[in-house]
């Protein structure tokens, strides 16, 4: 039976990992085909939607064993929290060397300035833009082909890092299960992670944190080209935002681990008054002031969640001792969570501009636009991340409770090996 199970566990892992080479190919061509600008004019929305989409589930397959990962390289906390805070630092590493190879590509697309003025005519209308996207009548221009070998090259660096990850990581099996414990099914384990209280108040907290991010980096280039007269900075704005974010995951590792995890949860308030003075002066200096700010404040959204997870799964896991698989279902559906979360805030950021009258392509937006660019890049996110930080004020798992659990886990495991020795001995007695 012992040996059954085992089978039957390492079919389930060959099986995740199957499911991450699979849809690596299909990753991959979406990604290139959302960048392809189809012969047809009339049905392109449904193009770019339908590979847009195909693209987002497939990286979520990818993602959520990828994530769950987490939870079995190692049993210390310690370990899994620097695996954490070394996979966020080359997530968002990642993120700055595809925006700096992409941007170097398609540089030669946009060589003319984006807008100009007649002097003579003193109106809006006389605001006029240089085209930068290709004509649709053509797939094959210049703009289109600089697009198309981006997209090719991000595609090659995508699966460079596929390759790495199977070849590069092996995970442990479950150290605190019995070979005897039993999956438990979806639906009940669905259940179970929704009742159970410390995965309730951390999903809920960073829910709104993470939509709160999110519309501060979805309107960040809008607000620095409309609001805040920066046109021509904010590729460098976007650019300390990103180098902020990198070099600062280490110092929040170094800080939670000194003040805990909770403490550490205040970094993500930071740019809130600076924000704030972004839209009230709008400057240069202090432009450049706040994405240094910015980029140390989403670092700390970016670790954190991932960082308590696991310590919501140990804490599962010492009420449900008897019970294995539930990783992966505390994994994906808080993937499904940081998902809605992009959507509810590009749904947010979409209404409001359409509201408004934005309309994209032109230079000089109206000042209703304006208004709405400054309350989505200072108001809404800011009480979107106190009303989160307020929630995670009752998160109940501490310091002091990690060790804890940290401590019964420890014999849990002793207790476990012991019982499967004196099985094995039981057997070996038989025969």
């Amino acid at each position: 039976m012992g040996k059954e199970e085992l089978d039957a566990v390492s079919l389930f892992r060959i099986w995740l990992e199957a499911r991450v080479l699979a849809c690596t190919p299909f990753t991959i061509v979406s990604y290139f085909l959302m960048w392809y600008p189809p012969p047809f004019v009339s049905g392109r929305v449904a193009w770019y939607l339908t590979f847009h989409c195909l693209f987002q589930a497939l990286t979520t397959l990818f993602q959520v064993p990828y994530s769950a990962l987490t939870m079995f390289l190692s049993t210390d906390q310690k370990d899994r929290d620097s695996a954490t805070a070394y996979r966020m630092t080359m997530e968002v590493l990642g993120t700055l060397i595809g925006a700096a190879l992409q941007g170097q590509i398609v540089a030669s697309a946009h060589v003319s300035p984006h807008c100009t003025v007649n002097p003579s005519v003193n109106t809006t209308d006389s605001w006029h833009d240089t085209p930068s996207i290709p004509d649709p009548s053509d797939p094959l221009s210049h703009q289109a082909k600089v697009y198309m070998i981006a997209a090719g090259v991000i595609a090659g660096v995508y699966l460079l890092g596929i390759v790495i990850l199977f070849l590069g990581v092996k995970e442990r099996d479950d150290p605190y299960a019995l070979k005897s414990d039993r999956a438990i099914p979806f639906c009940k384990g669905l259940a179970l992670t929704m009742k159970h209280g410390p995965y309730v108040k951390l999903t809920a907290s960073f829910l709104l944190i993470s939509t709160a991010v999110q519309l501060e980096q979805g309107n960040f280039v809008l607000f620095c080209t409309h609001a805040a007269g920066l046109r021509n900075h904010f590729q460098y704005l976007v650019v300390t935002i990103l180098v902020s974010a990198v070099v600062s995951v280490p110092f929040w590792q170094k800080f939670l681990q000194r003040f805990g995890k909770k403490c550490a949860a205040c970094g993500i308030s930071w740019m809130i008054p600076f924000a704030v003075m972004l839209v009230t002066i709008p400057n240069l200096i202090l432009a450049y002031f706040v994405s240094f700010i910015s980029g140390l404040s989403i670092a700390a959204s970016l670790l954190l969640p991932w960082s308590m997870l696991p310590d919501v799964v140990d804490n599962f896991r010492l009420q449900n001792p008897h019970g294995k698989g539930h990783e992966t279902i505390f994994y994906s559906s808080y993937v499904f969570f940081t998902k809605m979360s992009a959507g509810i805030g590009l749904g947010i950021s979409a209404a409001a501009l359409e509201f408004t009258g934005y309309k994209p392509g032109i230079c000089r937006q109206s000042d209703d636009v304006i208004l709405t660019l400054k309350l989505l890049i200072g108001a809404v996110p800011a009480i979107l991340i106190l009303l989160g930080l307020f929630i995670l004020l009752f998160y109940p798992i501490t310091e002091e409770s990690r060790k804890e659990t940290k401590l019964a886990l420890e014999e849990l495991r002793r207790s476990h090996q012991s019982t499967e020795n004196l099985d094995s001995h039981r057997k070996d007695t038989s025969v």
